[in-house]
């Protein structure tokens, strides 16, 4: 018999930073997001760096994008910042900075615990999200 409670485990930051980590460096999907720790002598595991191929068939096909993303220490609780190296059109992008503004991104401005920085969602949605902007 099991209960009927709705207790939910809550996997501690360095974990579930592990987790991603070990998701990234396995590679995701069809190639066209990766991602992975920018400094390897980081102990907090905050900076990480992505890449994103664009789309075929949009304004980004066969361009390479470059992020860095930093998941700060209230990171699950709390999105990470995101900014493209490369520069990139897309509405929800500082043009000047790269910095992608979180109440223009629905994932970043609706951030759960539950999602995660990895390609799988973050990443993954940005590239999603290519498909839907206008050309450069």
């Amino acid at each position: 018999m099991g209960s009927e409670g709705s207790s939910r485990v809550v996997v501690p930051r360095n974990f579930r930073l592990l987790e991603e980590l070990e998701r990234g460096e396995k590679g995701i999907g069809d190639g066209t997001v990766s991602y992975g720790m920018d400094d390897a002598d980081d102990v907090y595991m905050q900076s990480w760096t992505g890449t994103i191929i664009g789309p075929p068939n949009t304004a980004h096909e066969g361009r390479i994008y470059q992020l860095k993303l930093f998941c700060g220490k209230e990171y699950p609780e709390r999105p990470p910042s995101v900014k493209f190296q490369t520069r990139i059109n897309m509405s929800c992008v500082n043009e000047e900075s790269g910095v992608v503004e979180p109440s223009l991104f629905p994932m970043l401005a609706d951030w759960r615990r539950d999602l995660g920085a990895e390609g799988s969602s973050l990443l993954g949605s940005l590239h999603g999200s290519c498909t839907f902007r206008k050309r450069l």
